[in-house]
């Protein structure tokens, strides 16, 4: 496989809520023929479409994280735009707030007859990995939190998911690591059961493979 494919800015989100057993996350698996991580059990989440930029957020995402994400493209409100339509493409969730949106943009015709848009503000950056070298797809992943409190509607009506992730179930921590996992999404899974359990990350984990050697450092 070639070394040098582009590497997309991609957004993912880590829904949570407690359950009957603890803290609970939302999982999909991928299609057996899928390019990327086939077959795999993964957080709803893919690449930053051009179109993202133009869309406006009815809040943005909270100032602190804002702040990590700025010196980079494509941008805080890019990415925090391109996490929200994945969850919602991806498992018919909407993380949005009410608000007119008379011409919305395509794709997002679905919030706006539920007089929805799209709302940052309970997102929050937990970790940031970029795909190593030898893939057959690239990214440069933001991985980000959010309770189910700030879904719009039934947190377990999937009815306007598409197709990409099948098996869509909330699954509780303590058991999640029984699905077949990517081994980014198990150290994920690790940040997130310190942060749920009331700990506090010293920084935010950055796995960085641009380069020709891989680097860890926290932003």
């Amino acid at each position: 496989m070639t070394t040098d494919l582009p590497i997309r800015a991609a957004a993912t989100v880590v829904l949570t809520r407690r359950g009957a057993d603890g803290p609970e996350v939302l999982m999909g698996q991928r299609g057996a023929g899928a390019a990327f991580m086939p077959s795999k059990y993964v957080f709803p989440g893919g690449a930053v479409d051009a179109a993202d930029a133009g869309v406006p957020l009815a809040a943005p995402l909270p100032a602190v994280c804002t702040a990590l994400l700025a010196p980079d493209q494509p941008g805080p409100a890019t990415l925090a735009v391109a996490a929200i339509r994945e969850v919602h493409e991806e498992t018919g969730l909407a993380l949005g707030r009410p608000g007119a949106w008379p011409d919305p943009p395509p794709g997002w015709e679905g919030f706006a007859r539920r007089g929805l848009r799209p709302d940052a503000s309970g997102l929050r950056l937990i970790f940031r990995a970029i795909t190593p070298p030898g893939r057959p797809r690239r990214f440069d992943a933001r991985f980000f939190l959010a309770d189910a409190a700030a879904i719009q509607g039934d947190p377990e009506d999937f009815t306007d998911a598409e197709d990409e992730l099948s098996h869509l179930h909330w699954i509780a921590l303590s058991e999640v690591r029984r699905l077949d996992l990517p081994f980014i999404t198990e150290v994920v899974l690790s940040e997130v059961a310190l942060i749920l359990s009331g700990g506090e990350q010293p920084g935010v984990p950055f796995f960085d493979n641009s380069g020709t050697r891989p680097t860890f450092r926290r932003l």
